[in-house]
């Protein structure tokens, strides 16, 4: 018994383990919420495809088939994580409660989403600084993505003009899911 209490009071003792990924230990609070979210603890492992959104844009539609790809690969091990983010032409104004209403209930959005985000250049939130210093580019519109492999590292980043099931991001979706 003794030595079962002194191994507890030794695992209890141990430090967390740190973040492996850089780029991706940071926190955000979930959209609409209080709950925090550590994303390298949250989906360490996991393919992420990374996308600023917003809802009043010519590229609003992409939801659907970020949701699609959400779903279709999602056992496999791809999380679709969306950043409103209202950096361009004011096309994110609601509430984070309206944000969250107008994605599930115009486009079912189960994917994670999370508070609104500054992603432009001058005023970007640090994780979106170390997304374009990996990628080489910020967001220039509502809707670019980034790729991130399991490991945490950038794979490659797509313009905002890439709709979801572009053959080229596919391809790279499923490489990384298959590595």
């Amino acid at each position: 018994m003794k030595n079962l209490i002194a191994l507890i009071l030794i695992v209890a003792c141990l430090p967390a383990l740190a973040c492996e990924s850089e780029l991706l230990d940071q926190n955000f609070r979930r959209l609409a919420s209080t709950e925090d979210v550590n994303l390298c603890e949250a989906y360490s492992g996991k393919v992420l495809l990374i996308v600023n959104t917003a809802s009043k844009c010519g590229n609003t539609p992409q939801y659907d088939g970020l949701e699609k790809l959400y779903s279709q690969y999602g056992e496999q091990g791809l999380v679709v994580l969306g950043f409103p983010s209202n950096d361009f032409m004011g096309q994110e104004p609601g509430t984070e409660e309206q944000i969250q209403e107008f994605c599930r209930l115009t486009y079912g959005v189960e994917f994670p989403m999370f508070e609104k985000t500054r992603v432009k250049e001058r005023n970007a939130h640090p994780f979106y600084v170390a997304l374009a210093d990996s990628a080489g580019t910020y967001p220039t519109w509502n809707f670019h993505k980034y790729l991130i492999g399991r490991d945490g590292e950038m794979i490659s980043e797509f313009s905002q003009r890439t709709q979801p099931y572009d053959e080229r991001l596919v391809a790279a979706i499923e490489s990384a899911l298959g590595e």
